[in-house]
């Protein structure tokens, strides 16, 4: 059993609302094996669809530990929405004792190994987003779905 973002698997949760993070292997891989799939950006208590959002001067990492913000595209403050996400993902993951998490690449919440640099402008940087930075923190394994 291990844990996916929802958009992964289709769920119309991406901010956009659409399924255009769908990812086929991701899919293909459901059939075979149980995937929980989360979306802490909605478990956070944001809408969907909802404004893009970006980690702002840092990461994930820097974020759990109050040293930037998550901001929206209009200047809102969202971290404490973000925080709560990762804090209801990580009960899941505790609950159901589950050891892995399929991630999506660049996203705020759910990036690994790299995510936008908090201008809005395309641009990427080194780092997790801040779920996947409280999933690694509890000893959880982050696989990027591009390594399906």
């Amino acid at each position: 059993m291990k844990l996916i973002s929802a958009c992964l698997l289709g769920l119309l949760c991406a901010w956009s609302g659409d399924d255009r993070y769908r990812n086929n292997r991701a899919v293909e891989l459901s059939r075979l094996e149980i995937l929980i799939p989360v979306c802490p950006e909605q478990m956070g208590g944001l809408p969907t669809p909802r404004i893009s959002q970006e980690i702002q001067n840092g990461t994930g990492v820097d974020v759990l530990n109050q040293k930037c913000r998550v901001i929206n595209k209009n200047g809102q403050d969202v971290t404490v929405e973000f925080i709560k996400g990762a804090e209801e993902t990580v009960k899941i993951v505790r609950y159901l004792n589950i050891k892995e998490f399929i991630a999506k690449s660049r996203s705020p919440s759910c990036g690994c190994g790299q995510i936008y640099d908090g201008t809005f402008s395309g641009k990427l940087i080194d780092g997790d987003g801040v779920t996947t930075a409280l999933l690694r923190k509890n000893g959880i394994k982050i696989i990027p779905v591009e390594d399906l």
